[in-house]
């Protein structure tokens, strides 16, 4: 059975950094694309960094470009998203997610496995 847990969500004031874990098992994990979306309340899911199998490449939505930074570490199975600068916009529920044969990297329907989201709000 596969399972994607994040963790590492909270309260944070503006101008603050969280770094959220997505621990995986049951999958290969190194075989898998592996993806950050966020939803928003009263909002739809959005893409928020994906990173390729080996790690080499790195994609990220543009409001978060040069704030956040997608990582992975295959041999401990897990996926990182590091936050900094945040704001308030970036309050949300975060989740991760694999894909397996590397479609669309922004797009929901491409992943194959989700995890259960970690709430993110910043606020002072």
């Amino acid at each position: 059975q596969v399972q994607l847990v994040e963790s590492g969500g909270g309260l944070v004031q503006p101008g603050g950094s969280l770094r959220l874990s997505c621990a995986a098992s049951g999958l290969s994990f190194s075989t898998y694309f592996l993806g950050w979306f966020r939803q928003a309340p009263g909002k739809e899911r959005e893409f928020v960094a994906v990173i390729t199998k080996s790690g080499r490449d790195r994609y990220y939505e543009d409001s978060v470009k040069g704030r956040f930074t997608i990582s992975r570490d295959n041999a401990k199975s897990t996926v990182y998203l590091q936050m900094n600068s945040l704001k308030p916009d970036d309050t949300a529920v975060y989740y991760c997610a694999a894909d397996f044969r590397g479609g669309s990297y922004s797009s929901m329907r491409s992943y194959d496995y989700w995890g259960q989201g970690t709430q993110v709000t910043v606020s002072s």
